[in-house]
């Protein structure tokens, strides 16, 4: 009795709400309590098929005869010596997995390909062929293919570097069949029952009792006629195609090369989802990165990862570090809202951030946005876990900094890698040719002139063919502002990779404490500290490209005593990003487009 009676008391406890603590200081508007984890890779992202491309001719849609293709082998001891004196921890190899092609192996067993479901000549790495093979385009002998990849890592390895690849888990060809898939493996499709539009254990959605139509107007190689191109393309019952179009004939601008995966989720059903039991598809997936990852790979950029469930990656993550602990998975995201879902319940190591500070900072670098850009990046998108964001300028998918179609001036690039470099702890990431300002002039093929270097089509890239100088990979055809962009590229990679500041510390934005100045113009300059017990730095930047600026940068005495500096006392500041000697003020001359990383000491 006296048990339930305390119970009844304890019912009716009144709530008392907490009185507020009034000794402990308004939290500071100019920084988080993010603890920054030590994140910082260095990825150098490489097309494999560009990369060691000797041939300059660039014939539009030529073949792999005319405009040459790039090789596993090309890319030698040498190559990775010159990468790895950028800073560069991680090489991702782009376009690894064998994918449809208009480029005809049937001689080495592999299947041709119809041109009329094919995008370019050489076909994207993306509308994956066979997820156990290797893109024959790679191999100086194609039987021999596999072994010249696992040569490749091994040398890559030998340098003291690790191994990204293409995890492209949202879709495949439509002529997807693996012949390389190991003994036991059932291939994809092969047990689906296609009379049902939605099955949870079908690794396909179908369209029951329609036929697939080629788009109408495409033309896959122009002028030229595309092998078994004849506007037909024989699938029956038609399946979803990649970008999440259930119906028979997609439109030219869709993936209409590719077919959609199904996860369990029934897109025709209100998205209702069958994810108990594992579907077959996630344990089809798993065995792929498990087979992967025993090829000593050391990480995943996974393709479109929001279109597949979170559910999924939440499950796939783990199960593969079950077997290799080290292994990072990174997921090319672009919904700031899903961030912290897709890196907390899919236990993804890092995402893209590309609709944050990738966007903001081509703003600035094309005159239309300002720093306050910046600001909205760590103070809302990425605070809190901006130690897991990815950030470039440059990738496959995006528009060369030196194209018409970006900034053209490739030296813009320097406030802003420099930036997207010191920000935060979190991994950087450079595209192969960005460091000698390749413009990606040309239309390539089915690519067309659009600013980017084509991922569809055979080609050459000419800056880069200028550093690679027909396999010496040592930069004597580069002109002199070539060869100063691509120093600084390494001066400040090095430096993020070795800096005790920028790898781990602590982040303060100086916006508050100079916008008043009379030379601190905030749209175009932007400062920060980034500090730990053992380092404390000043980062400052102009993004002006016309205008040089003569500030006296202030740190307020709450941040001189947050890096556990007496603000009494005097400092030195040494450029640690392009040299010179130690100054005793921070009265400076902020050029054009500049970038400076001051080390502060007694």
């Amino acid at each position: 009795m006296l048990a339930a009676g305390m119970l009844t008391l304890a019912a009716f406890t009144p709530h008392i709400p907490p009185v507020a603590d009034k000794t402990l200081p308004p939290p500071d508007p100019n920084t988080t309590t993010e603890v920054p984890q030590d994140n910082k890779l260095v990825i150098y992202q490489l097309m494999t098929r560009l990369f060691g491309n000797k041939v300059a001719l660039n014939k539009p849609y030529g073949t792999i005869a005319e405009n040459g293709c790039g090789k596993f082998n090309d890319i030698t001891d040498k190559a990775l010596d010159e990468i790895k004196k950028m800073g560069v921890s991680h090489v991702w190899y782009t376009g690894v997995i064998e994918h449809a092609t208009m480029t005809d192996y049937t001689a080495a067993g592999i299947p041709a390909d119809d041109a009329d479901v094919v995008k370019g000549r050489a076909g994207s790495p993306y509308a994956i062929k066979d997820y156990y093979d290797v893109d024959p385009d790679l191999a100086v002998n194609v039987k021999n293919r596999m072994a010249e990849y696992e040569a490749l890592i091994k040398r890559t390895h030998d340098k003291d570097l690790k191994v990204l690849m293409d995890f492209i888990p949202n879709h495949v060809a439509r002529s997807y069949k693996s012949d390389a898939k190991p003994a036991g493996v059932l291939d994809l499709g092969a047990k689906d029952d296609k009379t049902k539009a939605f099955a949870p254990n079908n690794n396909f959605y179908y369209l029951p009792g329609k036929s697939f139509v080629v788009p109408a107007g495409y033309n896959p190689l122009g002028a030229s006629k595309g092998p078994q191109e004849d506007g037909k393309y024989s699938e029956v019952p038609a399946k979803a195609t990649g970008n999440d179009v259930f119906s028979e004939a997609p439109k030219i601008d869709d993936w209409f090369e590719t077919v959609k995966l199904n996860y369990g989720v029934d897109y025709q059903n209100n998205r209702a989802t069958h994810f108990s039991p594992v579907p077959d598809t996630w344990v089809k997936m798993r065995d792929i990165l498990l087979y992967w990852a025993g090829k000593n790979v050391d990480g995943f950029r996974c393709d479109v990862a929001e279109m597949v469930p979170v559910e999924f990656w939440a499950w796939v993550i783990p199960e593969v570090k079950k077997v290799k602990p080290d292994i990072i998975f990174i997921a090319e995201a672009y919904n700031p809202k899903e961030y912290k879902t897709y890196i907390e319940k899919g236990k993804f190591d890092f995402l893209y951030d590309k609709v944050g500070l990738y966007d903001a900072l081509r703003r600035l670098m094309r005159g239309e946005g300002t720093t306050e850009d910046i600001t909205k990046v760590w103070k809302e998108e990425s605070r809190g876990f901006s130690s897991h964001m990815l950030r470039f300028l440059e990738n496959h998918d995006e528009q060369r900094i030196a194209s018409k179609d970006f900034a053209t001036d490739p030296m813009r690039a320097i406030p802003a890698m420099t930036v997207t470099a010191t920000l935060a702890s979190g991994p950087v990431m450079l595209y192969s040719g960005q460091e000698v300002g390749e413009p990606a002039r040309g239309s390539e093929g089915f690519s067309g002139e659009d600013g980017r270097t084509t991922i569809f089509d055979y080609w050459g890239v000419p800056e880069h063919q200028k550093w690679l100088n027909q396999g010496k990979f040592d930069g004597a055809k580069l002109g002199p502002a070539q060869k100063d962009l691509r120093e600084f590229y390494s001066r400040l990679l090095n430096l993020a990779a070795s800096s005790d500041a920028i790898r781990r510390g602590k982040f303060y934005e100086l916006q508050d404490a100079n916008n008043l100045g009379k030379e601190y113009n905030q749209k175009y300059v932007y400062a920060y500290l980034r500090y730990t017990d053992k380092q404390q730095l000043l980062v400052v930047v102009n993004f002006n490209p016309d205008r040089a600026y003569k500030p006296t940068i202030n740190i307020p005495a709450e941040a001189l005593t947050a890096m556990g500096l007496n603000p009494k006392k005097f400092y030195t500041y040494t450029d640690l990003l392009n040299g010179g000697e130690p100054r005793k003020s921070l009265y400076l001359t902020l050029a054009p487009m500049s970038a400076y990383v001051f080390e502060i000491k007694p």
